[in-house]
């Protein structure tokens, strides 16, 4: 213990035998400083004043009295061993984690301890049969700062130990949660109630599967509150995100996102995770390809004609090919161009002036090119029973073949 070192220069400054014979001086005052120290522990934190309770004053009482003597027997011998001592403040130390408290209250009330401590001791030693000099009073009092540092140190160290392993064993059973949860066969709503219990994770109504992938080797990890489950132990990382419709949430996944991209899935139950996930992982994919372009964040419900038509891209094209058969003879340039104005004009229902607003072309060119897809499709053009179809073979065409030149 450093303040051992410390005694023991103190120690070789006064006569020999007179440390010893000064600390049997100061040990009489011992009781009258420790029941002031207490009273002001207990006046000046409010933690520690619990008036009804007589056996835990009686136990504040113990820990300061033991906590001076000691010192003051250090002071008469330095080596004096200090093991039980700090043994036992470290079990205090464990003890506050166990309790759920943080240390605070505690190094308040030994601090205001330490300061009572230093102030009667150092009168103590002025009116002594042995008087010291003022700047031996001062080393003695940097002694007991140093004592109670020590002190501190093995309380934090207990604290610290306990903390670890909760926050450890916390986030064991968040991992083994957020496995069940995406696990197939979806697991029954009853069988996720207890492992929700033990991980601290309220059960929500809804949920969505966020997928993840780092946009470079040194990213950071991403920042989400706590009620956001964190799969980053897993090979393809991911995060269940819950309530993902409410208020906010879309700007809050974006923001925390930081050195990654993200995929949402679609919004689920709990027992339906699985699912989302394979959405979002699919959809993250396709991001990852340039197929779909994001800010970050890519909802994978917003891409659900590509994904659909992803998941089989021979498929695609050879409905491309069949039902987009007339454009697929126009060169390449032209082809992406009234392709383009093809799927504008379906979502904006033929207004050429909405399209021209939504390609930030003129008018005029928009209706030139409805004569073109006039000429080209004919009556399918406009036939509602071949528009959902004509919608999703364009968008995802689009989406999986680049403009020339883009």
């Amino acid at each position: 213990m450093e303040v051992s070192d410390r005694l023991l220069d103190i120690q070789a400054q006064f006569p020999d035998g007179m440390t010893a014979s000064l600390a049997r001086s100061l040990r009489k005052h011992v009781p009258a400083i420790v029941k002031e120290a207490v009273a002001e522990i207990e006046r000046g934190v409010p933690e520690y004043a619990r008036p009804h309770d007589a056996r835990y004053s009686e136990v504040l009482e113990q820990c300061v009295g033991w906590s001076i003597g000691h010192f003051v027997d250090l002071f008469a011998d330095p080596r004096l061993s200090s093991a039980e001592i700090m043994d036992f403040f470290r079990e205090i130390g464990v003890g506050e984690a166990r309790e759920g408290r943080s240390l605070e209250p505690l190094q308040a009330a030994m601090r205001t301890g330490a300061g009572v401590a230093v102030g009667r001791l150092t009168e103590a030693s002025e009116r002594s049969e042995h008087p010291v000099t003022a700047g031996l009073i001062a080393q003695v009092a940097q002694a007991v700062l140093l004592y109670l540092d020590g002190l501190v140190s093995v309380v934090a160290e207990g604290h610290g130990e306990v903390t670890a392993r909760a926050v450890g064993e916390r986030r064991n059973r968040r991992r083994r949660l957020l496995d069940l949860l995406v696990e197939e066969p979806a697991p029954r709503l009853a069988d996720l109630r207890e492992p929700a219990q033990a991980a601290d994770w309220r059960l929500p109504r809804t949920v969505a599967a966020l997928a993840l992938s780092e946009r470079r080797p040194d990213a950071h990890p991403p920042s989400f509150p706590e009620d956001i489950l964190s799969g980053l132990h897993l090979d393809r990382p991911c995060l269940i995100v819950p309530d993902p419709d409410g208020p906010g949430r879309h700007r809050l996944l974006r923001s925390g996102l930081r050195d990654w991209v993200g995929a949402l899935g679609p919004t689920v139950t709990p027992t339906e995770l699985a699912r989302s996930l394979r959405w979002a992982r699919q959809a993250l994919d396709l991001a990852a390809a340039g197929v779909i372009v994001h800010d970050g964040l890519v909802l994978a419900e917003e891409h659900a004609p590509i994904l659909l038509m992803a998941q089989d891209p021979d498929l695609l094209e050879r409905a491309a090919s069949r039902r987009l058969e007339p454009l697929m003879k126009l060169r390449p340039a032209q082809r992406h161009r009234l392709a383009e104005t093809f799927l504008t004009l379906l979502e904006c229902g033929f207004n050429a002036t909405q399209v021209s607003v939504r390609l930030q072309v003129h008018a005029q060119t928009i209706r030139y090119r409805v004569r073109q897809l006039e000429s080209l499709f004919g009556d399918d053009l406009y036939d509602p029973a071949r528009r959902l179809e004509f919608h999703m073979l364009l968008h995802a065409w689009l989406a999986t073949h680049r403009e020339p030149g883009g």
